[in-house]
């Protein structure tokens, strides 16, 4: 099915908060000479920065689909589901990544701006991005 919207946010802030420290510990490890416990840590950290490098958003005409990075994490809901759809901006402590907030999941990867979703299950999530009014004209 052809999405009718299609649009990805990169989190430079995001992949570079991962990926230099992974690059510092590999460097420690290298001058030490004992990169063996420090290799698997720095490579850790660089994979959770490339594979939420970004969040991806599309919208079929039966759904919402939201993923990180190359996709690996990859969430949707039917269109049905979505009871309302507000643009919003994030109090800074929410932050970035997957996680529960005190208005439900929040999906981001930079910047504060979000639309929030009303489910009609009564529940709310929110869905990072930097073209929320383009997102939400979407989805109404």
């Amino acid at each position: 099915m052809r999405a009718f919207y299609h649009h990805t946010q990169t989190g430079a802030a995001l992949r570079w908060g991962l990926i230099l420290p992974a690059i510092g510990l590999f460097a420690v490890g290298f001058a030490a000479r004992r990169a063996v416990p420090f290799v698997p840590l720095a490579a850790l950290l660089a994979a959770t920065g490339w594979a939420f490098s970004s969040l991806t958003v599309e919208i079929t005409p039966t759904r919402l689909i939201w993923f990180f990075g190359p996709g690996l994490l990859r969430k949707s809901i039917e269109r049905e589901a979505i009871m309302g759809v507000t643009p919003v901006r994030n109090p800074l402590w929410y932050g970035w990544g997957i996680h529960l907030t005190p208005r439900g999941w929040l999906y981001n990867v930079g910047g504060l701006d979000a639309v929030e979703l009303a489910l009609n299950n009564g529940r709310t999530l929110r869905i990072g991005s930097d073209e929320t009014a383009a997102l939400a004209r979407a989805l109404m």
